[in-house]
């Protein structure tokens, strides 16, 4: 099941499928990034995917390495993205990825060096 969901999740984020995403992700999702003071809910953390999704023309994931446990997964990639504003990032993240029994994601702690994303924030 992991598996499955971590191909649909990082699938509909190259792709710009923000419904898909949204999908995936139980009520109460829980989602942390670097840089953050707390957890983010699941209203906020799914406004930054739509801003990402908006102001990005292309996403993708090189998958370095993904480490499968009871209930989730770890995963180290590298996502290169260009954005609306003509810049590109390239991004080293770690993310972590806990899954419930009806397989939606509950937990989401990303970490990565937020710098790395000024070049979107840019007009």
């Amino acid at each position: 099941m992991s598996l499955d969901v971590a191909n649909r999740l990082f699938g509909a984020i190259e792709s710009g499928d923000y419904e898909a995403v949204e999908y995936l992700w139980a009520a109460d999702v829980a989602v942390w990034h670097s840089g953050d003071a707390a957890d983010n809910d699941r209203i906020r953390a799914l406004k930054v995917i739509r801003w990402f999704i908006k102001n990005t023309t292309t996403r993708t994931y090189e998958i370095r390495d993904r480490q499968f446990f009871d209930g989730g997964f770890v995963q180290q990639h590298v996502l290169r993205a260009d954005g609306i504003n003509g810049a590109s990032i390239t991004l080293r993240v770690c993310i972590v990825i806990k899954i419930d029994d009806e397989g939606l994601i509950v937990r989401i702690d990303e970490y990565f060096d937020p710098a790395d994303m000024a070049a979107l924030l840019t007009t």
